[in-house]
């Protein structure tokens, strides 16, 4: 099976006064149709520029971006407007990502408009279609956004991501700005529209439960790079990398007989600005030796078990 979205040895740096930053850092990800790809990792780590920068809402610094096998790195013109139909984005506060001027239609209708390769009678039918899809009533079509609650308008951020029928969509922590039990729902929306649509998802989290809960693998991310790669089950069962291991002990536990103490990180986080060879988490590692400030290399240490740890197998 070809991989709806691909990237290889992908590289996203930003010019700053002080010198480069190395906000993606050699990342090489796939993930196939119906399939959920959940980046996690702290605030900063790059999470959400690894998103937009497949989507070519940044550009690439070096790299690969593939959908269904074909290169669109470096499309231009027609071949990356023809491209973006096929990837959209679910922004993570929908209040500020969708046009407050504009009427839950008029933000629905137009993607489709601006294709300029449907009728106007095939527009009504897929607007109305979209939000019965999404589980908005036909009588808020010309409401606005700010007469709707977080979760209708996240509804709203949806259907405009699907208006368009993608294959890839990535998932901007869509729910992080909902209240938990809308966050559910809209959760729950996720998955049926997957398994409608056969959709590929990259959700970008920093919620592990979340993560958890709706991901066919996950992918961990520290200052740029991907430390570890593995399926879900796989990573909650055997975590294999120290800073995966600390995150995944910071979750909270409801099991009071069995309560764990969470991994406390010390030392001073390595900035991503002209970062040295050698693993950047090294220096808040309890593990890390004078070889984990040389040049790393991600390691199968199982079956679609990667661990990027010059030490993993002594851990």
């Amino acid at each position: 099976m070809t991989p709806v979205i691909e990237t290889e040895r992908l590289k996203k740096y930003f010019s700053t006064a002080h010198g480069v930053l190395h906000a993606v850092d050699d990342v090489s990800i796939s993930i196939n149709r119906g399939e959920t790809l959940g980046v996690v990792g702290e605030s900063g780590c790059g999470k959400s520029t690894l998103g937009r920068t497949i989507i070519h809402l940044l550009d690439k610094t070096e790299g690969k971006i593939l959908l269904h096998g074909e290169d669109i790195s470096d499309v231009k013109g027609k071949e990356l407007r023809k491209a973006r139909e096929k990837m959209q984005i679910i922004f993570q506060d929908p209040y500020s990502s969708i046009d407050p001027r504009q009427t839950v239609d008029g933000i629905i209708r137009e993607p489709l408009e601006v294709a300029r390769k449907y009728k106007k009678s095939e527009i009504d039918t897929i607007s109305e279609e979209l939000m019965e899809l999404v589980g908005i009533d036909q009588r808020l079509r010309n409401s606005y956004p700010h007469e709707l609650d977080g979760g209708r308008r996240q509804r709203v951020g949806i259907a405009r991501a699907l208006a368009l029928n993608p294959d890839f969509v990535v998932c901007d922590e869509p729910v992080s700005a909902l209240d938990v039990s809308i966050q559910a729902q809209v959760l729950n929306l996720l998955k049926e529209l997957q398994q409608k649509r056969g959709l590929a998802y990259m959700f970008v989290t920093h919620d592990l439960s979340v993560v958890r809960h709706i991901s066919d693998n996950i992918c961990v991310m520290y200052l740029g790079q991907v430390v570890e790669l593995c399926p879900a089950a796989e990573l909650f069962k055997n975590p294999m990398h120290p800073y995966t291991r600390a995150l995944l002990s910071a979750i909270p536990s409801v099991d009071i007989d069995n309560l764990k103490k969470p991994e406390i990180i010390k030392g001073e986080i390595t900035s991503p600005i002209n970062p040295k060879p050698g693993c950047r988490f090294a220096s808040r590692c309890k593990f890390a030796t004078e070889k984990c400030h040389e040049p790393q290399q991600q390691e199968e240490v199982s079956p679609g078990h990667f661990v990027t740890c010059c030490r993993v197998n002594e851990l």
